[in-house]
């Protein structure tokens, strides 16, 4: 007999659609949360500390973004164990994203796909979440993945970045830029080397500016795709490098279909998660690391769903990992686990 909790709210929430089930989790979580009820099937939080970016990281483990876009969330994420939250992706306006259905399970293959395309309330209204978790000092790593807004041209995307960096940046830990989403258009093109040294070193120079002003340094991290070739990965690691940012997420998620589209919505557009995506990011990860030979931080994402998952990623080069369609699939008790393995195996 299952004696997993999760496995009866999992069988519940797998009979409902699964951008329901996603609304349904976000809006009961703080609830129970705030009752004492999460904790109280949870094994306690593992304290590992790690500095990485220059931040004292609780423990290695952290959720990535999309799960919690809005910021509605973090602290009971924060409760399951998590030793960092990323929220975002956010924009500087607030969008409704793209027309739904537009996100799909695949349960033979641990995997989802989302066409989410960046549907969020906006930069200011999480801010005002953050704003409040400043002033109650929470002792937990929080950051801020930005993007940009659909209707913004390519060539003034760098604006909206700026938008975004300047809003969170009293009130987040660090930053993530996403350049990587399949479901923003041509904005992947944004990764390419005649585009990415320019934006970077206007995310850097203001970086400086807002250093000075509030009297402290917020990183800043760059999350890249796993569909780069070898040559591609190289040229970003090397303008990493050349413009001093401070960490790099791989990876977002997949366009490949090679290992679903035999599976039901396999072949649906969006970018796909979960187990198919391990070995591609992994494989990310340890070209990035021969390059930037732990010079700078890489946070490793992308098909994480058992400890042994989230082992290949640091023995890859990864310094912290996070994880988003593991604890869906797996549950809260999926955090613990890691973080006991990558604590037990400490550098």
């Amino acid at each position: 007999m299952d004696t997993d909790p999760y496995a009866v709210i999992r069988s519940i929430l797998f009979r409902l659609d699964p951008e329901t089930a996603h609304r349904l989790t976000l809006t009961m979580l703080p609830w129970v949360h705030r009752s004492g009820l999460l904790t109280s099937f949870l094994p306690r939080k593992i304290e590992c500390p790690r500095v990485v970016m220059g931040l004292r990281f609780p423990n290695p483990v952290g959720l990535a973004a999309g799960l919690d876009k809005d910021g509605e969330c973090f602290e009971a994420f924060e409760a399951m164990g998590f030793g960092f939250v990323e929220l975002g992706t956010v924009t500087p306006r607030p969008q409704p994203g793209n027309p739904a259905p537009r996100m799909f399970r695949l349960p033979g293959a641990e995997a989802l796909i989302n066409r989410m395309g960046f549907n969020n309330q906006g930069v200011d209204a999480l801010v005002e979440r953050l704003r409040r978790r400043s002033s109650q000092k929470s002792p937990g790593i929080v950051g801020v993945n930005l993007g940009k807004n659909r209707d913004t041209p390519l060539e003034r995307a760098v604006e909206d970045y700026l938008i975004g960096l300047r809003r969170v940046y009293p009130y987040a830990d660090y930053v993530a830029i996403n350049l990587s989403s399949p479901n923003t258009p041509h904005l992947r093109l944004l990764q390419n080397d005649s585009t990415l040294p320019r934006l970077l070193s206007t995310l850097k120079e203001e970086q400086q500016h807002l250093t000075d002003e509030y009297g402290r340094r917020v990183p800043i991290a760059l999350k890249i795709a796993p569909d780069l070739s070898p040559d591609e990965v190289e040229k970003i690691a090397h303008t990493l490098l050349a413009q001093e940012i401070d960490g790099v997420i791989a990876t977002n998620t997949t366009i490949d279909r090679t290992a679903v589209a035999h599976l039901p919505h396999g072949t649906e557009e969006g970018g796909l998660s979960g187990t198919p995506l391990g070995d591609s990011s992994t494989a990310v990860i340890k070209r990035l690391s021969a390059v930037l030979g732990g010079r700078i931080p890489i946070l490793g994402s992308g098909g994480i769903l058992t400890p042994e998952d989230a082992l290949a990623k640091t023995r890859a080069g990864a310094s912290l990992v996070q994880v988003y369609t593991g604890l869906i699939y797996r549950g809260p008790a999926l955090v613990a686990a890691i973080a006991s393995a990558l604590c037990a195996e400490a550098p």
